[in-house]
């Protein structure tokens, strides 16, 4: 059967390799990011428990609060700073970086760079 080639299929594709590396732990649990058109959406993940240790989204009253009419790309870093106070009040210092499968610039990019200026380490 012939492989699918679109978008979707190829980002599937990259997160699946990039996945065979990445892995979260109780000490360095995994920051996954998924982004939809509209939406942006991360968690913190200890893949050995199986459980999300935290999460945030832009569909949250913390962050739709503070949008008021920002770009995706500005919701994107409102997010990850919330993801990033939530996983210290949590004990969580150090993370590893789960992109997806998307590349890393634009909204991915700048959910990260909010994180790490919230505290994480990555």
């Amino acid at each position: 059967m012939a492989e699918e080639r679109t978008a979707v299929a190829a980002r599937k594709r990259r997160h699946e390799r990039v996945r065979r590396k990445v892995k979260g732990t109780p000490g360095r649990p995994r920051l996954a990011v998924f982004r939809s058109l509209s939406h942006i959406y991360a968690q913190v993940i200890d893949d050995d428990s199986g459980r999300t240790l935290a999460a945030a989204s832009d569909l949250e009253q913390a962050v739709r609060g503070r949008m008021d009419s920002k770009t995706k790309t500005n919701t994107a870093g409102l997010v990850g700073d919330l993801i990033g106070r939530r996983a210290l009040e949590k004990g969580i210092q150090q993370v590893v970086f789960d992109r997806g499968g998307y590349k890393f610039h634009g909204r991915v990019k700048a959910l990260a760079e909010a994180a790490r200026a919230a505290g994480l380490k990555f």
